[in-house]
């Protein structure tokens, strides 16, 4: 949820609408997923499995992974726009779910 591009994207997900996921969203994810499970930087103990891992695979995608058209719009999405929105939603969740486990994600 911390990702999802839209409001029309979070409701789809919350009602398993599958479907109705964009398909932008639905390649972030992916993107996401792949860089979690297969990056060595991923497997460590610190990271494997852990909540710090989930929030760290969001945010190195969008520093790391994700394509940008050049190093200034990287730049600007990490220190200013998408980049640092999600990182900060997806810090948001990973503090909510650490405090309230899974009623966080409702």
């Amino acid at each position: 949820m911390a990702i999802a591009p839209n409001k029309e994207n979070t409701e789809a997900l919350r009602s398993g609408k599958l479907d109705e996921i964009s398909s932008i969203y639905k390649n972030t994810v992916e993107g996401i997923f792949d860089y979690a499970t297969t990056n060595p930087t991923q497997q460590e103990v610190t990271t494997k499995g852990t909540l710090f891992g989930a929030y760290n695979s969001i945010t190195d995608f969008y520093q790391n992974i994700k394509g940008y058209k050049d190093e200034e719009s990287r730049f600007k999405s990490i220190m200013y726009g998408t980049g640092l929105q999600k990182g900060q939603k997806a810090f948001d969740l990973c503090k909510d779910f650490a405090q309230l486990g899974k009623e966080a994600l409702n």
